[in-house]
């Protein structure tokens, strides 16, 4: 089983990174954080590389769900998704697959809250490559 919901954009990445942010929201997302992870390997590391930033996305009612389900859960949460510019003209956007966190509990009860994320994730994805 892969651990990642992948899509291919074919547009720069700042516009794909805003495209991103809209598409979580109309998915009912918010953006709880936002970790720029370029820009803190060059001021920590003096390191290069792609622009990249990590989104931490969370639709409260399935955050609920799943921490009823599964008091722990929050180790997990929130989904991340990674938008990352392969070149100047193509971004890959990366989304944890939530059946991983059904595969990583063992908890059959988080089935649901892990489906209902899932399709709200692969509609965000597939909607920056329509």
């Amino acid at each position: 089983m892969s651990y990642a919901l992948t899509a291919t954009v074919n547009q720069p990445f700042a516009p794909t990174l805003e495209a991103t942010r809209a598409a979580l929201a109309d998915q009912g997302f918010g953006v709880l954080t936002e970790i720029d992870l370029a820009a803190t390997l060059k001021a920590k590391l003096d390191a290069d590389i792609p622009a990249q930033v990590i989104l931490g996305a969370c639709r409260p009612p399935l955050a609920y769900a799943a921490v009823q389900a599964e008091p722990s859960i929050g180790l997990l949460l929130p989904c991340n998704v990674v938008v990352r510019a392969v070149d100047d003209t193509t971004t890959l956007v990366e989304a944890m697959d939530p059946e991983v966190m059904v595969t990583m509990t063992r908890n059959e009860s988080l089935t649901d809250v892990a489906a209902d994320a899932r399709e709200r994730l692969i509609g965000a994805l597939d909607s920056l490559t329509a």
